[in-house]
């Protein structure tokens, strides 16, 4: 049974044409983009939980917002949270040392670390939803495409039956056969990305949600007087405790 299998598949790709390769090369390269973004995705976001559960420990634990920033300068942000609450503590320092020197520092203290913020947040979440796009397409168009084939060869293997003049069933079921193949490469491939898109975005959402709310946090220890440099040489931003990260 195996060996037909094989020989009907053999058999299909050397009888067929330069558009149906073409739809076989079109759906090959999808797969191995497919799976390459499975992968590094996987890996990507089981080392990014290992890292955040690391320096969530280390920043909750920590004596102070100076501290955790120490920290941040000895060892390099590579997740999320890190990289936010390095980018907000800098942002910080930043303007209880310089003030609003150049309009995109303009207005107070406050209204700067929450621009800092946001920006950090989105420039996470275009790193995070990088790839999804490719996974969306593939999960699209890889049915479509292995429809095209199935279509295409079908159609030959009907013009091969009528100029033969043979149209039993033994004639037919072959050929047509063999043309299925292809809807069954288009459907081999669309599922595993999209089950990968929905994966991705389930675990983006909730990533998200997480940093946004732990952004909050950030920011409400940023603005009621805690020190975020040393306070000899630079005075604190004023506590704001009603001040929010929302729009104004």
């Amino acid at each position: 049974m195996d060996h037909t299998q094989a020989l009907g598949v053999a058999d299909f790709l050397s009888q067929t044409d330069a558009i149906t390769k073409g739809a076989i090369f079109i759906l090959l390269v999808m797969s191995v983009a497919t799976w390459y973004l499975i992968i590094t995705k996987t890996i990507q976001i089981l080392i990014a939980r290992i890292r955040s559960k690391a320096f969530l420990a280390m920043f909750w634990n920590a004596p102070s917002i100076q501290a955790v920033g120490d920290a941040l300068g000895e060892k390099p942000p590579n997740e999320p949270f890190s990289h936010l609450t390095s980018q907000a503590i800098v942002s910080a320092r930043h303007h209880a040392q310089h003030g609003a020197s150049r309009l995109t520092e303009a207005g107070t203290a406050a209204e700067f670390l929450t621009r800092a913020i946001r920006q950090a947040l989105d420039e996470e979440t275009a790193r995070v939803e990088s790839g999804l796009t490719l996974l969306a397409s593939v999960g699209s168009t890889a049915p479509f495409v292995g429809l095209f084939g199935t279509v295409w060869g079908v159609y030959h293997a009907l013009i091969n039956i009528g100029m033969t003049g043979q149209g039993t069933l033994d004639k037919v079921a072959g050929p047509v056969g063999e043309a299925l193949i292809m809807t069954a490469l288009g459907l081999a491939v669309a599922i595993p990305a999209v089950l990968a898109y929905n994966a991705v975005t389930r675990n983006n959402r909730l990533l998200l949600s997480r940093l946004d709310s732990f952004a909050h946090d950030l920011f409400a220890f940023l603005t009621t007087g805690v020190h975020v440099t040393e306070p000899n040489n630079i005075v604190p931003p004023k506590p704001m405790a009603t001040t929010s990260l929302g729009p104004n």
